[in-house]
Parts: C-alpha cells; structure tokens; sequence
C-alpha cells in the first residue's frame, strides 16, 4: 500500500511538473498581464532576468506620436522576449527630455525625480525576484542618464544587479538611407514606427516643419552645452519623416530584437557581476586593508 501510495504521488508529481512546465511555456512576458501566480513561474522561467524598456514622451516631428521612443523600446523587448524569455516591465517613461519642454506634449521630470522613481522602481522589480534588471534604452537624451544612474549602483549594496543596453544604432548592410541629416523623427525612426505603430504615422504632415540643421552654435566639436539641440533643431525635429519606408524599418526593428536577445542571454549568463558587486562592498568597508 505504501508502494502504490508512493508510486502515486511520484506521478502525480510528474503531472503537476509537467503541467506547470506546459504552463510556463503559455507564459505572457508582460508583467502587467501575468497573474500573481504566473508572476512566480514568469520570474522562475526567466533566471531572475527582466527588461525595462525606457522611453520618454515628446515631440517626434509634426507626424509621429509623442510616445513613439516608448513604444519602439517595448515592442522590441517583448519580441525579444519570445525567444529569450524574460520579464517586461510596462511602459516607463520618466526619463530626461528638458531639451523639448518648449513642445506641446513633452512630460519633463525634474532631475531628482527622475533619479528616485528609476531607483524605486529597480529596488521593486528586484524584490519581486528580478535580480538582473536590464534597461532597453529607447530615447537619445536618457545616454548619459542610464550610465550614470547604474554607476550609482556602487553607492549601496543591493541584491541585484542593473545592465543598461544602449540606444541602438543599426548596423551596416541594410536598404540604403535617403538622408543624412537623421538625428530625431526622420527616415528611420519613421520607418520604425510604420512597424511598430502605422496607423499613428501621418506621413503626409512630416514636411509641415523644417527639420534642418540651424547650426546657430559654432563651438568644438569636444565643447558641449545643453543648449546645442535647440540652437540646431529648434522645431524638435531632425531630418524628413517622408522618407520613412517599412522596408528599412522591418532591417531596423529586426537587427535591434536580435541585439536585445543577445543582451538577454549575456546578462542570463552572467555569474561574476553581482559576485563582484559584493566583494566590492566587502572591501569598501575596510578600505585600508584592501591589498594591493
């Protein structure tokens, strides 16, 4: 009897892992979508691993939506996250983009915020299980905040681990550009955006603004002000969204998946950072027995 009782529960226990497993396997990336006990096996399945795609709400020429750099952060990372299964956090957007707050639309969070709520909001995804959080940077003017704020990372020690993955910038071989002045709103980022969101795409208004370069500061190339995309771009526009085509957009949204998926599977792997971060820690508080 004991036997059969055994036997029993060996198969049960096969169903049930199975069942989870075939479960798992349905899984939504979303975080927003995933019941509470389907946020378990999400954070299980994954390795700890969640994205934060970051993008910004502003102004993208007089023909594209203002959340278009939120949108393409996203879209990106949950493709990604298809194939190399991980986490995504919703839509975030409380990044910097003083640069654009003469613009209609533009949501400009003080600096201090900015910091706090992105440190939150870390410190939350890691005490839901995320101890590798990664950020997919979407928007131009977050490159030197996201360096920084993960720098800040060493200020106390914490149990998890931030990665930022850069704004991306296509590689060579695919359709050839039409422009070359393509900093903000242009032909791709309105190629992106007719593959990720067509239908807010109103190409027939992208030559309503000039988006030429004004040039009105003439300073070294290694001398830098805040104020040089407004003295360049004053409209919040850089280059001509006309030129947009889907075909440069699907070689754009495809190689920056593919550079999300491969982002993914480093930061899966990785075994030293947060070993390193505690041993950094350790020795900070003793720093005069440091060997050297």
């Amino acid at each position: 009897m004991r036997r059969l009782t055994a036997i029993l529960a060996t198969v049960s226990a096969a169903i049930f892992c199975s069942g989870l497993a075939a479960a798992q396997g349905k899984l939504s990336p979303r975080w927003e979508e995933l019941t509470s006990d389907d946020f378990r096996m999400a954070i299980h399945q994954s390795e700890g691993t969640c994205l934060l795609p970051f993008g910004i709400m502003e102004k993208h020429g007089p023909h594209m939506p203002l959340g278009s750099d939120l949108f393409n952060a996203r879209y990106v990372a949950l493709a990604a996250a298809q194939t190399d299964f991980a986490v995504v956090f919703p839509e975030y957007y409380f990044g910097q983009i003083f640069e654009a707050r003469h613009e209609p639309g533009t949501i400009a969070y003080s600096t201090a915020l900015q910091l706090q709520l992105l440190q939150e909001t870390t410190d939350e995804m890691a005490r839901n299980g995320c101890k590798k959080v990664l950020i997919v940077n979407g928007h131009g003017g977050n490159e030197h905040l996201l360096p920084y704020f993960a720098q800040t990372q060493l200020e106390k020690q914490r149990d998890y681990v931030v990665y930022v993955l850069a704004l991306f910038d296509p590689p060579p071989g695919g359709p050839p550009k039409k422009t070359t002045n393509d900093m903000h709103a242009g032909e791709q980022e309105t190629s992106e955006m007719l593959i990720v969101r067509p239908d807010l795409v109103h190409a027939e208004r992208a030559n309503q603004e000039s988006g030429a370069d004004l040039a009105r500061l003439k300073l070294p190339d290694n001398v830098y002000t805040a104020i040089w995309w407004y003295a360049s771009f004053p409209f919040h526009y850089s280059g001509d969204g006309a030129t947009g085509r889907r075909e440069l957009g699907e070689y754009d949204m495809n190689a920056w998946t593919a550079a999300v998926q491969k982002a993914i599977r480093a930061v899966k792997a990785d075994k030293e950072s947060l070993r390193l971060q505690n041993e950094f820690f350790e020795k900070a508080k003793h720093p005069l027995d440091t060997p050297h």
